[in-house]
C-alpha cells in the first residue's frame, strides 16, 4: 500500500503538469513528425532513383523545416520543450529505407509518405477542429493545405510509378 501511494505521489505532478499544457500530445507528436519528414526527405534525396521522389524528398525538407520552425517559436512561447528526434517508430522507418536503393526505395518512401501524410492530416483536422490551445489549432490549420498538397503530389507520383499506396 505504502508503494502505491508512493507511486501516486509521484505520478501527481507530472498529471498536473500534463494539464497545465493542453494539446501537449500534439505538441510532441507533429515535433517528431516533422523532424521525421525532414531526415527522409534526406534520405530521398540521396537514395531515390527517380527524379520526382528525389525532387518530393527536398520538397518534404523545405516544408517540414519551415513548420519545425514555427512550432518550435510557438511551443517555446508556451514554455514546452519539444523532443529533438522523431518517435521509435518512424526511426526504425528510416532505419528500413537506409537499407533500400533504386526501385525498392523509391516504392517504400512514396508508400510511406502516403501513410504519413494522411495520419498527419487526420491528426491536424482533429486538432483543428476540436484542440483546447487555440495556437496549436491556428498552427493546424494553417499547416493542412501544405500536408494536404503534399499527399496530393506524392500520390500523383505514386500513379506515375505504378505504386499502390496499400
Amino acid at each position: 500500500m505504502k508503494q502505491f501511494a508512493a507511486s501516486l505521489a509521484l505520478m501527481v505532478p507530472l498529471a498536473v503538469f500534463c494539464a497545465e499544457i493542453p494539446d501537449a500530445k500534439f505538441y510532441r507528436d507533429a515535433a517528431e513528425g516533422g523532424i521525421a519528414q525532414v531526415a527522409m526527405g534526406i534520405l530521398a534525396q540521396q537514395k531515390a532513383q527517380r527524379p520526382s521522389v528525389k525532387d518530393f524528398g527536398a520538397q518534404m525538407v523545405k516544408d517540414h523545416s519551415a513548420a519545425n520552425e514555427k512550432l518550435k517559436v510557438l511551443a517555446q512561447s508556451k514554455n514546452i520543450t519539444l523532443p529533438a528526434n522523431p518517435s521509435v517508430d518512424e526511426m526504425e522507418a528510416k532505419s528500413k529505407l537506409q537499407v533500400l536503393s533504386g526501385q525498392s526505395f523509391d516504392k517504400s518512401y512514396i508508400k510511406g509518405m502516403i501513410k504519413d501524410h494522411e495520419e498527419d492530416i487526420a491528426e491536424f483536422k482533429k486538432e483543428a477542429a476540436s484542440g483546447q490551445d487555440p495556437d496549436a489549432r491556428a498552427f493546424a490549420s494553417a499547416t493542412l493545405p501544405t500536408l494536404q498538397a503534399d499527399l496530393n503530389r506524392i500520390r500523383a507520383i505514386a500513379a506515375d510509378a505504378g505504386v499502390s499506396a496499400d
